[in-house]
């Protein structure tokens, strides 16, 4: 088993200016980049809750084209991610794939042999942060969308100016997710 790293995509990644699926938004985040190159030794995933399918501001054929456009960025980059797992969810739907639920590690966990005991997961809201407390993960904090206005009932292991400053805590803290 190894250990991965499961990031929010919107507001850690990319811009998040809200229900975010136009191509012409897209817009990566100062930092992501260098951020994903220190971290080319663990398995990344995008874990993502896109309530804009379910509310019908958006069809999933355009989260499709909008998550594929910030693929072939990274791509280009030589930044490859494993798989993106995302909830197409209204919250008041209840369903078990919304974050804070942790059906979508746990698939990440069975499809790719992940120890979610020794990974990581990198968020800029609350439900992030449970998600990953929930499955055994250790979690950072990012400021960057959200974060700096995330409400922190729920405390993560590290709070990061951005996702480049949460892969040096992480190479720095941990080797193949071992604590040093």
């Amino acid at each position: 088993m190894m250990p991965a790293i499961f990031m929010d995509r919107d507001g850690v990644v990319t811009e998040d200016i809200g229900y975010v699926h136009r191509i012409e938004d897209f817009k990566l985040i100062p930092n992501a980049i260098e951020g994903l190159k220190v971290l080319k030794d663990y398995k990344l995933f995008f874990i993502t809750n896109q309530s804009g399918i379910g509310r019908g501001y958006y069809k999933l054929e355009d989260f499709f084209n909008y998550n594929k456009r910030v693929l072939d960025e990274l791509k280009k980059n030589g930044i490859s991610i494993a798989k993106t797992y995302y909830c197409p969810h209204k919250p008041d739907d209840n369903c078990d794939c919304r974050k804070p639920k942790i059906k979508l590690l746990k698939q990440a966990e069975e499809e790719f042999n992940v120890d979610l005991q020794k990974s990581f997961v990198i968020g800029d809201r609350k439900s992030d942060f449970e998600m990953g407390r929930d499955a055994g993960c250790r979690t950072i904090h990012v400021m960057t969308g959200y974060g700096s206005n995330a409400k922190n009932e729920v405390h993560p292991d590290y709070a990061a100016r951005d996702l480049l400053d949460a892969a040096k805590w992480i190479i720095e803290n941990f080797e193949n997710g071992n604590k040093r």
